[in-house]
């Protein structure tokens, strides 16, 4: 049974990370030459950026552990309790979460609670999420993937 899984990365993403390390390079390269402590310093902080972008796209993943989804994005880290799992579905929900795709995962927990993952294989998730999570979750309540896109965004 797989317990770990991987985000989708949109490309756009992919680009806009690329993107962001060329720059803090130049401007490390750039300044660097230039002796200004002021701009060594401004580029250093670009570069921290960059280098913590690269961290979330490289290290986001979604892992099941005995009694908990854990979902990692850099140096974040989320810890839902499956018994406190209430629904999971597909979704294209633009909430801020650790998903790197808009193809994702709407998980519902607790009192209100949601978090939005976009795992790459996301069959395969819906499947382990639905045989570990709480008996409490109806079957209806934790959907099956389905090809026929997201019938309940919001």
């Amino acid at each position: 049974m797989q317990t770990k899984f991987r985000s989708k990365v949109d490309w756009p993403l992919h680009l806009a990370s690329i993107a962001t390390a060329c720059v803090a390079v130049v401007a490390i390269v750039t300044t660097a030459h230039q002796g200004n402590v002021l701009l060594v310093l401004l580029a250093s902080l670009v570069a921290l950026g960059a280098a913590i972008v690269v961290w979330i796209l490289a290290s986001t993943s979604y892992e099941f552990t005995q009694n908990s989804l854990v979902a990692r994005a850099g140096p974040f880290a989320w810890r839902i309790p499956l018994s406190e799992v209430t629904s999971a579905r597909e979704s294209r929900n633009v909430r801020s979460g650790p998903a790197l795709s808009m193809d994702r995962v709407e998980i519902g927990w607790g009192k209100g609670r949601v978090l939005v993952i976009s795992p790459q294989d996301k069959a395969a998730f819906l499947a382990t999420l639905r045989r570990l999570a709480s008996p409490l979750a109806t079957a209806d309540s934790l959907e099956h993937h389905h090809a026929g896109g997201d019938s309940h965004s919001r």
